[in-house]
C-alpha cells in the first residue's frame, strides 16, 4: 500500500485487539518506504504512538503489526511532528526491541523514519546537479466524536377536561279531560296518587388507551468547515559574485 492509503486505516495486533487508526505515516530515509505509523490511541483519539512496520501486513481488516496492545501503550511519548530526532528514534527501536540502525555521517539515523524537515534542505544539499526545494502541506481528514447524548422519557401530567353530555329526566305533567258520561255516583272526598320520576345523571369513568408511539433515531447531516494551519516551505535564493540576491 502506498503511505497515503494506510492513512485512517484501523490497526490490530497479534492478538487481535484493534489498536486505534493510523494518523501519520512516516518514510525511511533511505528508502523511502513506510517505517513507522502513528496511531491514535485514547479517548476520542488524542493520543498518538509509534508503531513500528516492520514485519506488518495489511488486509481487509487493516494494518496488522507484529507488536502487542501494551507494547504500544508503554510506548514513549513523542510528539508526531512530522520529524524524529536521532534521539527519539532510538528511544522508539530500543522500546520494541529492534535493532538502532548506524548513525549516518550527517548525525542522522540510516534507517530512521521520518518526514523530512524542509528546514534541512533535504537530500539535495549532497547533490552535486542541483537542490530538491521541500514544502510542508496540509492533511486534513476527519474523526468521529461523541457530542452529546439525547434521552426519550415519559412523565404524567394531570388536567381537566369538560364534555358534555346530553342527560334526561322525567317531569309531571297533568293532564285533563272532561268526563262527558258518568259512570256512576260522584263522592266529594280527598284522594293521593303517587308518581315515581327518574333522572339520568353523568358517570364518569376513566380508561387507559395507547395513542402515540416514539422512538429516537439519528440521521447524518453533512455540513461544511474550514480549517486552517500553518505550513512552512522552502525557496531558492541565488547570490552572484558581487553579492546581488535573487529569488
Amino acid at each position: 500500500m502506498q503511505p497515503q492509503e494506510l492513512i485512517d486505516s484501523a490497526v490490530v495486533d497479534p492478538a487481535g485487539n484493534k489498536l486505534g487508526k493510523v494518523g501519520n505515516v512516516y518514510l525511511a530515509d533511505a528508502t523511502q518506504q513506510p517505517e513507522w505509523i502513528t496511531v491514535r490511541t485514547g479517548l476520542f483519539g488524542t493520543k498518538e504512538s509509534f508503531v513500528p512496520l516492520s514485519g506488518a501486513r495489511t488486509d481487509e481488516d487493516g494494518v496488522h503489526v507484529r507488536v502487542d496492545k501494551e507494547a504500544v501503550s508503554d510506548a514513549p511519548r513523542i510528539d508526531a511532528d512530522g520529524h524524529l530526532s536521532p534521539e527519539e528514534s532510538a528511544q522508539l527501536y530500543q522500546h520494541y526491541g529492534l535493532p538502532v540502525p548506524r548513525m549516518s555521517p550527517d548525525g542522522r539515523l540510516g534507517e530512521r523514519t521520518q518526514r523530512r524537515d524542509p528546514a534541512m534542505g533535504g537530500r539535495g544539499q549532497s547533490e552535486k546537479d542541483g537542490m530538491t526545494r521541500s514544502e510542508e502541506r496540509l492533511n486534513v481528514g476527519t474523526e468521529q466524536v461523541e457530542t452529546g447524548r439525547v434521552r426519550l422519557r415519559k412523565y404524567v401530567v394531570t388536567e381537566e377536561q369538560q364534555v358534555t353530555v346530553p342527560v334526561r329526566h322525567e317531569e309531571v305533567r297533568v293532564e285533563r279531560e272532561p268526563v262527558t258520561k258518568a259512570d256512576g255516583r260522584a263522592e266529594i272526598g280527598e284522594a293521593e296518587q303517587d308518581v315515581v320520576l327518574h333522572a339520568e345523571k353523568p358517570v364518569v369513568r376513566k380508561e387507559t388507551v395507547p395513542v402515540e408511539r416514539a422512538r429516537l433515531r439519528t440521521e447524518t447531516v453533512t455540513d461544511e468547515q474550514t480549517v486552517s494551519g500553518k505550513v512552512r516551505k522552502e525557496q531558492f535564493e541565488v547570490t552572484d559574485d558581487k553579492g546581488k540576491r535573487r529569488r
